[in-house]
């Protein structure tokens, strides 16, 4: 048998042995609370599946970027010439000012770059793994785009790197893509699989023009009126509307999976090329993890066609793993929680917070201490946002096509005054107002997803007995401390009861301050009496925390709907703290995670940290010699 037949025959679902076992340990450590993991405890599952043990070493990680040109980019489908795929070939190795640089980088990812087809000769690049198996694929709206063999070739060469790169100690790999017309291919790749039309698969790509799409739509509909691929022989759809950089992410897979290693996927190209394996080896899918729901309009109907749900919502259009360098993090995160949890020894030791706890006064608070805040609170620096705007624009990358990292760079670039900031592990910390005693397991909870996100946390303790004004004035006097040695605060709770299951603070206080509709249901200055009066101090504190960090300067990141609701009211109630607070979920993570304590702040750390990796490692067009747009919004904004 051939080594393809050979691989696809290893590939073996893996048992679910171990998922049950933890599953059953979560159950009794949360005493029932497992629901409010959210997809968590799924990723976490699906990992030790895969890996076949209850606490595996952590993730040797390595992200390919496949390259190979388009013969349909002759066509005119893309914002950028097709000399772009060898010259972002040579930024990747060269230069090093891609996104797949700094986004290896941030997951701690070893990058490899494999030459599949690029169209001119890339001999005098050392670094470059040359798997060439011709100057680019055929067009492929007169005829297939490669031949049978040709395909075979580039699935092969997925497999044998697959079994390089395990045999020198990787396990978890973060494929990538780079060839100029590849949502072209990718776009008509999904219209079979997932019996979608040309206008349901096709999307922007490098953020083309109306007109362009329009084009676009209509060279998916000749390349499958023309080819008729079989959508039951993946081989066949690889052959005739696929590219070499497809055939070798999914060889990768087929590799990886015959291994029982792990492939987090990235954007829409990744997942076409893992519909390719899974038409080869339906057994695939169970080595695959999600990452984030791209802008292409295919994307969601591949992840539903693999059986995925993503956990990321970023409005990404790039395929060099920016998704999945950010999955990798929230994983390992999760190991960490799990290694922490299961282990009884860990969970005896305290944990090394800092403690502040309420004094017994009882602050008489006149209109003039909030004046202050309100009066006070800077609005953001607008030339460093536009200077900031103006750098992220000529990245060499398609215009827009890192959607909310942009956007998030470019506000902190507000707060922190430069155009350039930058993120250390010193600037963070977790401000997190509990009771008197607090719940043991939701401490050692805070403390492995704050380790592992390298935040120092302090643990504001309030009593139920003081005022509403006694709250308010010390997480007043908490958030002027924390901010001011931390440029970022992340901000939480936990459950005032501490025997309460995860997640009931923030259920009260949504049906008790909300609408049907999820909209505030009372006015700013009448808010706090309709508040559970169990929950009014935590609100309180919050609120002042709120106040005293944006005054500050400090960005808030938000934990979950118990803070994010005392963040919404506080807007009301002084409009300038807004552009200082960055909510985590469900606007940038989409996990369903119920347990409070500072886990989605540490996890939205991520995201930011990935945000400023961007915007400082990564090189312009000018500094890569990179082509600029000669479509859609890029054209004429971007600098060579």
């Amino acid at each position: 048998m051939s080594l393809l037949q050979d691989t696809i025959q290893a590939i073996q679902a893996p048992s679910a042995e171990i998922s049950e076992i933890v599953k059953e340990r979560m159950q009794v450590l949360l005493e029932g609370d497992t629901p409010q993991l959210g997809k968590l405890l799924p990723l976490l599952c699906r990992y030790l599946d895969i890996r076949g043990c209850l606490h595996p070493a952590p993730p040797q990680k390595a992200t390919v970027i496949c390259c190979a040109d388009h013969g349909v980019s002759q066509e005119g489908v893309s914002a950028y010439p097709p000399e772009t795929t060898a010259q972002m070939t040579r930024n990747y190795l060269i230069s090093r000012g891609a996104a797949a640089n700094a986004f290896s980088d941030f997951a701690g990812s070893d990058l490899f770059v494999v030459n599949m087809g690029i169209a001119v000769p890339m001999d005098d690049i050392p670094e470059l793994i040359d798997r060439c198996i011709a100057p680019g694929t055929a067009d492929m709206v007169k005829g297939p785009a490669m031949t049978r063999s040709q395909a075979e070739k580039s699935l092969l060469a997925g497999i044998e790197l697959a079994e390089t790169l395990i045999a020198k100690g990787y396990d978890c790999f973060l494929p990538g893509e780079m060839g100029i017309a590849n949502t072209t291919s990718s776009a008509a790749i999904a219209a079979v699989f997932c019996g979608l039309t040309p206008e349901q698969a096709t999307g922007r790509g490098t953020n083309i023009s109306d007109e362009r799409l329009k084009h676009k739509i209509g060279i998916v509909r000749q390349a499958l009126a023309i080819n008729q691929p079989d959508a039951s022989d993946g081989l066949d759809v690889l052959a005739k509307i696929g590219g070499f950089e497809f055939g070798c992410i999914a060889g990768l897979i087929l590799g990886a999976a015959a291994h029982r290693c792990t492939v987090i996927l990235d954007g829409a190209n990744s997942s076409a090329a893992a519909l390719i394996a899974q038409a080869l080896a339906p057994g695939t899918a169970a080595y695959l993890l999600p990452s984030h729901l791209g802008s292409e309009r295919s994307h969601r109907h591949m992840l539903k066609k693999l059986g995925l749900s993503p956990f990321l919502r970023l409005d990404l259009r790039l395929g060099e793993t920016g998704g999945s360098a950010i999955a990798s993090d929230l994983l390992a995160s999760a190991l960490a929680a799990w290694q922490v949890i299961d282990r009884k020894d860990v969970l005896e030791e305290e944990p090394p917070f800092d403690h502040r706890h309420m004094g017994a006064d009882n602050p008489h608070l006149t209109d003039k201490t909030f004046d202050f805040y309100f009066q006070t609170i800077l609005p953001l620096d607008r030339p460093s946002m536009e200077r900031c705007q103006h750098r992220i624009d000529n990245l060499a990358k398609p215009i827009y096509s890192l959607g909310a990292l942009e956007q998030i760079a470019v506000e902190y670039a507000g707060i922190d005054r430069d155009e350039r900031p930058t993120i250390i592990p010193q600037d963070l910390s977790l401000l997190c107002f509990t009771g008197q005693k607090s719940n043991d397991l939701q401490l050692k909870l805070t403390q492995a997803f704050a380790d592992q996100a390298e935040f120092k946390v302090c643990l504001a303790h309030l009593y139920p007995s003081a005022t509403p004004a006694a709250a308010f004035n010390f997480g007043r006097e908490c958030g002027e401390e924390m901010s001011s040695f931390h440029a970022v605060v992340g901000l939480a709770t936990t459950e005032v009861d501490p025997d309460a299951p995860f997640g009931t603070m923030a259920a009260d206080l949504h049906q008790a301050l909300l609408l049907p509709d999820g909209s505030l249901r009372y006015a700013e200055d009448e808010f706090l009496q309709h508040t559970p009066v169990m929950y009014r101090n935590t609100i309180s504190a919050l609120m002042g925390a709120i106040l005293a960090a944006a005054r500050n300067s400090s960005l808030i990141l938000l934990d979950d709907e118990t803070t994010c609701l005392a963040a919404r009211y506080t807007v009301k109630l002084c409009p300038a703290v807004r552009p200082y607070l960055l909510p985590v979920q469900p606007e940038l993570l989409q996990l369903d995670l119920e347990i409070p304590g500072g886990l989605l702040a540490c996890l939205g750390s991520s995201i930011l940290k990935a945000s400023m990796d961007m915007l400082n490692n990564m090189k312009t067009f000018a500094e890569t010699d990179v082509a600029v747009a000669a479509d859609g919004p890029g054209a004429g904004r971007q600098e060579r």
